[in-house]
């Protein structure tokens, strides 16, 4: 397999709706997990749009009714905030915050149910790393796909309730 081809394979790979690690992309195609990092900036200088969550790679498909809500609430508020979104049905596509020296700094984090929610939850502890909203005193912004604006009224509620809605 030459590198073109193992770079389409990894892209077509990526088309799956699951996320996947560099280092099982490196198991899968017999090369080190450095080669598929050059392999997704490869992928990507040639317009090809790949992220990275704290889960692995992925191809992002936004569909839905998108929408950017922002919130306030401490480190430890975390998994409520993300439970309360994907409760109501609603993707976690991102997260934004506005750092006073960087600017706009956006992380994509694709959660889309309470396993991934765990997922993250747990990796944030394992690498002993705060949110990105730990830079901006707990203000932050998320992009959401929801099924349609009224689940999406009904969340804001929801996190209005919970005095997690930066209003």
């Amino acid at each position: 397999m030459t590198a073109i081809e193992r770079r389409n394979a990894i892209y077509q790979v990526l088309s799956a709706d699951t996320p996947i690690s560099a280092t099982a992309l490196a198991g899968r195609f017999g090369v080190t997990r450095q080669v598929v990092v050059g392999d997704i900036a490869l992928l990507r200088a040639e317009g090809r749009s790949v992220i990275a969550t704290p889960r692995g790679y992925i191809i992002p498909v936004p569909d839905g009714f998108l929408r950017t809500i922002a919130c306030v609430h401490n480190a430890a508020q975390t998994r409520d905030e993300l439970n309360a979104m994907v409760d109501c049905g609603c993707t976690v596509i991102d997260v934004v915050v506005e750092h006073p020296v960087y600017g706009q700094l956006t992380a994509p984090l694709a959660i889309s149910s309470r396993y991934d929610v765990e997922q993250f939850i747990e990796k944030m502890a394992s690498a002993s790393a705060s949110p990105l909203s730990a830079l901006t005193e707990g203000i932050h912004l998320h992009t959401l796909s929801c099924p349609d604006g009224q689940v999406f009224d009904h969340l804001r509620d929801k996190l209005r309730e919970m005095g997690m809605l930066f209003e």
